[in-house]
């Protein structure tokens, strides 16, 4: 089945080359089906770039979906066009009177601030609580998985030495927890990040599993055991060339970054980097969907609590 989006949304023409089935508004209006609803709170600077990885591996599943993109009323975004959010996005204020199967909130290169310290703090936290009771299962992507077990558990992020970057492999703990069915023991993600979690913090807290780590990179994925809350600490999503493109913006601002860990051959940075996570990336997504969306929520989304 395919995923719904808006007729004009940039990520529709790079997802139709895709062979990826999307479906605009009016033919989903034909559709005899309750698609499910998954909300995006989209913080990331590159928003045009981030909403096509998202929708990528959410279309990869027999479900229809119903996207919301969202970004925040306190912060506006100063690297997507302003005429792009007016006319593809939403504001929590809008939406915060519904309910939805799904919601992810994204990554966001905040990391060395503090929590409080962030503009819209106030407002992420209003809408995380409000998932406690209006969304059945939310997925936090890297410092918004830091920002999720801060505000939902008091675990803490801690500071890196230097920036964690690079495609790293990590082993499943828990085979046979649906988020992680299909993983082989070991697989690949990439992370950038300037912080992290301590793994024996997420094992302490009774109310949360530990799904995935790395030896080099630390915890990957964690889980409530309800369900409820998906925590990823990397970036599954990343397209071939995100590091790359990072790397090279980071060069051009004279922050003198370290090549990305096991990414270039042999750390050239003018060989094409190579994708050593899509299969894993598609089955984490498609799990979340399957297991912790579609199978749990109830048909009446009013029924949710």
């Amino acid at each position: 089945m395919p995923i719904k989006i808006p007729q004009f949304l940039p990520a529709a023409e790079v997802l139709e080359k895709e062979n990826i089935f999307i479906m605009d508004d009016l033919r989903a209006e034909t559709q005899d089906i309750r698609p499910l609803r998954i909300a995006i709170l989209n913080l990331m600077p590159t928003k045009i770039v981030t909403e096509t990885q998202l929708l990528r591996l959410l279309s990869n599943t027999p479900l229809q979906i119903d996207i919301t993109l969202l970004t925040t009323s306190t912060y506006a975004s100063k690297n997507t066009p302003a005429e792009h959010l007016k006319a593809f996005y939403t504001t929590f204020d809008r939406i915060k009177d519904s309910k939805f199967d799904g919601f992810i909130i994204t990554g966001a290169p905040l990391e060395c601030l503090e929590f409080e310290n962030v503009n819209y703090w106030d407002e992420l936290c209003e809408i995380m609580e409000w998932t406690k009771h209006n969304v059945y299962s939310t997925m936090y992507i890297c410092w918004g998985a830091f920002a999720g077990l801060h505000y939902k558990y008091g675990i803490d992020k801690k500071a890196l030495k230097k920036k964690l970057s690079g495609v790293y492999l990590h082993r499943t703990i828990h085979p046979s927890h649906p988020l992680v069915r299909g993983f082989d023991e070991v697989f690949y993600a990439p992370h950038s990040r300037y912080s992290g979690v301590d793994a024996r913090d997420i094992e302490k807290c009774s109310q949360l599993i530990l799904l995935a780590d790395s030896e080099e990179a630390g915890a990957y994925l964690a889980a409530s055991k309800d369900g409820r809350s998906i925590f990823v600490f990397g970036h599954s999503e990343y397209d071939a060339d995100t590091l790359k493109t990072e790397y090279l913006r980071d060069l051009d601002k004279g922050i003198n970054p370290d090549i990305p860990v096991n990414y270039f051959t042999n750390d050239n940075v003018s060989t094409t980097p190579v994708n050593k996570w899509r299969s894993h990336a598609h089955l984490l997504f498609a799990n979340w969907l399957n297991y912790f969306v579609y199978q749990g929520t109830p048909y009446n989304l009013e029924e949710i609590l």
